[in-house]
């Protein structure tokens, strides 16, 4: 009999990726799967022994700026500076809508006709104060039923300057340019962008997940004494069951999600693309 087990919900057919990257500026590099020690900024001990902050570190994809490009805010007026295709520096100017260098060229020269002249913009100024969108250079499409979550990377310390806007965007359907919105942070001092350092990192999630159905889907306990049986049986094996223990092995937690994480994987197709050692 054919296997007929899900691959992941809402992915349509054995080997087709949950997330297809295109890459338009050649120049960009290319999206890196996030890893569990968040670009090495963890603690050691969290990195160890802490499931949760490394599964939520490792989740998802890190979306780098195209290329390397300063940014200052005066309170008012965003400038930028950044170097051009031959070497020389921009200098600081007034910030309003620029494309990546020689990009219209490349894209006209590849887009068939009807869409020349519609390449994307790299980088530009939003009407409110000290709001800029920045291009990653890719156009994502995901899976059916499923979305993408733009956010700032997970677990990496704050205080470069800006702040990453979340959004959701569901690019099983949209088939443009995923742009990254951010707030400068600070003002008359260079906030510094690197191709070599993510500005934003992409996570797929299905559209389920924030449909409104499962946002009402929700029950609240209001008191100890409004605690079931059940309820005191779940804390007695998750808490006491650990405390209690003679001898506490730092990780157990990570320990038995891996091992239960490994179960239901096991039970499931492999992507297009997936690597096993992942």
């Amino acid at each position: 009999m054919p296997d007929t087990r899900p691959i992941a919900p809402g992915v349509g057919s054995p080997g087709e990726p949950l997330v297809h990257f295109y890459r338009m500026i050649e120049q960009a590099r290319p999206p890196l799967r996030a890893d569990k020690s968040a670009a090495g900024s963890l603690p050691t001990r969290a990195f160890r022994y802490c499931d949760a902050i490394t599964t939520a570190s490792a989740w998802g994809w890190y979306l780098f700026p195209p290329m390397d490009f300063s940014l200052s805010f005066d309170g008012n007026e965003v400038f930028a500076s950044y170097t051009q295709a031959d070497g020389t520096e921009t200098g600081w100017f007034p910030l309003s809508v620029i494309q990546f260098p020689d990009f219209p060229n490349a894209f006209d020269a590849a887009a068939p006709e009807g869409i020349k002249g519609f390449a994307p913009p790299f980088l530009g100024c939003m009407q409110e104060p000290g709001i800029v969108q920045i291009w990653s250079g890719l156009i994502i499409r995901t899976a059916p039923g499923w979305s993408s979550l733009v956010r700032p990377p997970a677990n990496f310390p704050p205080g470069r300057g800006f702040e990453v806007y979340e959004g959701i965007v569901e690019t099983d359907h949209w088939f443009g340019p995923l742009f990254t919105n951010l707030r400068l942070t600070r003002t008359n001092s260079a906030v510094e962008f690197r191709r070599d350092w993510p500005v934003a990192m992409l996570q797929a999630i299905p559209q389920a997940a924030y449909a409104e159905g499962a946002m009402a889907s929700t029950a609240i306990t209001e008191s100890l004494a409004a605690m079931r049986p059940e309820d005191w049986q779940l804390y007695a094996d998750t808490v006491v069951r650990r405390v209690t223990q003679p001898v506490r092995k730092p990780g157990a937690y990570a320990v038995e999600n891996r091992k239960r994480r490994r179960a239901g994987e096991a039970g499931m197709m492999p992507l297009a693309g997936a690597d096993s050692d992942a």
